[in-house]
C-alpha cells in the first residue's frame, strides 16, 4: 500500500533554521542543522535502498506559498504567503510502498526522532494511505 507521511512545522521554525529564533522556536546552530540533515539524508538512503521510497522532498519557507481560488465569476484569486493565522505548514513528506500500516508507523516514529534544538517545537508525524481505488492515472 502507498501511504503519504508529512511533517508539519511553522514559519517561526523555518526562521529559526534561518538562525532567527523567537519565544516560538529557539535558533538552529550550524550542529544542530547539520545532525538533522544528515539524520533525513540516512533515513532516505536507506526507504530508496528498501524501495519503499517512491518521492520525498522538504518545503521551502511559507513566505514562498501562494493561494489560488476562484471569485463568484470564477476569475482566479490568487494569494501570497506567509499568513498569520496558519499555525502548522506542511514542511515536507514523503511518498512509501509499504507492506502494512504498523511498517509505515515504524517509519514515521523514526522520523519523529530526528534530532533538533532543545526547546524546539515539537510535531506529530502524520501519515495518511493514498487511494488507489480511484480512475487510472495513465
Amino acid at each position: 500500500m502507498k501511504y503519504l507521511v508529512m511533517v508539519e512545522g511553522s514559519h517561526a521554525d523555518y526562521e529559526a533554521m534561518s538562525g532567527r529564533g523567537s519565544a516560538q522556536s529557539p535558533a538552529w546552530d550550524k550542529e544542530s542543522l547539520t545532525a538533522m540533515f544528515d539524520f533525513m539524508n540516512t533515513l532516505n538512503e536507506e526507504l530508496r535502498a528498501s524501495g519503499e521510497m517512491l518521492d520525498g522532498q522538504g518545503l521551502t519557507d511559507p513566505a514562498e506559498t501562494r493561494l489560488v481560488s476562484l471569485d463568484a465569476e470564477g476569475r482566479p484569486v490568487v494569494t501570497d504567503g506567509p499568513y498569520a493565522e496558519t499555525k502548522e505548514v506542511l514542511a515536507g513528506y514523503w511518498v512509501l510502498e509499504c507492506a502494512s500500516l504498523e511498517r509505515v508507523t515504524e517509519i514515521a516514529a523514526r522520523v519523529a526522532r530526528c534530532p533538533q534544538p532543545a526547546g524546539a517545537p515539537e510535531y506529530p508525524v502524520v501519515i495518511r494511505r493514498i487511494d488507489e481505488t480511484g480512475p487510472s492515472q495513465d
